[in-house]
Parts: C-alpha cells; sequence; structure tokens
C-alpha cells in the first residue's frame, strides 16, 4: 500500500490536476498509479508532463529513451520505474529480453546507444560527477552536446519518477519487475 495518498480516480485528484490527468487517460488510455500520485502537487504533474513531453522531442529515439530509463530504474532500485518501463520497452519501444537485461545492467546490444545507457549509468553513480573520459566516450560513439544533454534530462526525469515511488512506494500497475536491489 503506497505512503501518499493516490487518488482513486481523475475526479478525486486535485482540480488542478483533473485536466492533465485527462489528457493522459486519452493518450494513454488509462492513468497509472505514478500520475495520479504526481498529481496530488499539480505543479509537479505540470513539471513531469513538461519534461516528459521535452524529451519525447529530444534528440534521443523511443529506443534510446526507455534504454535509460531501464538503467536509472535498476541503479536507483526502483521497481515501480523498472516495471512501467520493462513494459513499455517491450511493448512500444519493441526491445527485446536480451536488449532488456543488458539496459539493466547499463549497456545495450547496440554499439551506439551502449554509449548512452553507460553514460547515464555513470551520470548516475556520479550523480552527475563524470569524468573526461566519460565524456570523450560518448562523444566518440557519435553524441553532439545537445544529445549528452537529452541523456542527461532523461537520467534527471526518470531520478525523479523512481524517487517519488520509493518515497511513496507506489503500487505497481504493470506487470512487477523486481530490480536487483530489491532480490538481493
Amino acid at each position: 500500500m503506497s505512503r501518499l495518498n493516490i487518488p482513486s480516480s481523475i475526479e478525486s485528484s486535485p482540480q488542478a490536476s483533473q485536466a492533465s490527468l485527462g489528457a493522459v487517460a486519452k493518450s494513454l488510455g488509462s492513468v497509472p498509479n505514478l500520475f495520479r500520485l504526481v498529481a496530488n502537487s499539480p505543479a509537479a504533474l505540470k513539471g513531469y508532463l513538461g519534461l516528459s513531453g521535452a524529451i519525447a522531442a529530444s534528440a534521443l529515439d523511443r529506443q534510446t529513451q526507455e534504454r535509460i530509463a531501464l538503467t536509472v530504474a535498476e541503479q536507483n532500485g526502483c521497481d515501480y520505474c523498472l516495471s512501467a518501463h520493462t513494459y513499455l520497452g517491450r511493448n512500444v519501444a519493441k526491445l527485446d529480453d536480451a536488449e532488456i537485461t543488458a539496459n539493466r545492467n547499463g549497456s545495450s546490444n547496440d554499439v551506439r546507444a551502449a554509449a548512452a545507457v553507460r553514460f547515464a549509468a555513470q551520470v548516475v553513480r556520479s550523480r552527475g560527477h563524470v569524468a573526461d573520459a566519460d565524456l570523450q566516450a560518448v562523444r566518440a560513439a557519435g553524441f553532439a552536446d545537445a544529445e549528452i544533454i537529452d541523456i542527461v534530462l532523461a537520467v534527471a526525469l526518470n531520478t525523479f519518477t523512481n524517487y517519488v515511488n520509493e518515497v511513496a512506494r507506489t503500487e505497481i500497475d504493470f506487470p512487477v519487475v523486481h530490480t536487483a536491489r530489491a532480490a538481493a
């Protein structure tokens, strides 16, 4: 059971969040627990949706976005986000099980994507204090400065949702996948 209130419906959410949640329902066909949880703060929901829209419009393709989300969730030990992004990775980004496993381990079976995922994992591990060699490696794989900033944006967005879900202990409403931390 969640430690923070998750409104049971759009209508039971704060009035200022209801239109945004309606848009989520229209887009996704439902409103996952994460969105209703974040909707407790209309400002946080607005920020989350804004950053989600920004990353969707970034230079990173959907597969790379999901790869980064998987490695960040694993690094941060967030079962909710790992479950959600495993589902999205398989069903939306069309990642296979081998790729999802590689992503959870901070890599990829695609050479260019591996550089992005390794860099994202290092950003998480180092809390942003990456070494010059980390930047050189992601640049050597063909990532321009704008794309590197997009990778950091993806890390930040996913870290936000990881932390919110861990603070709340959000009930998982996707097929459950446990991080290595949770399994230990």
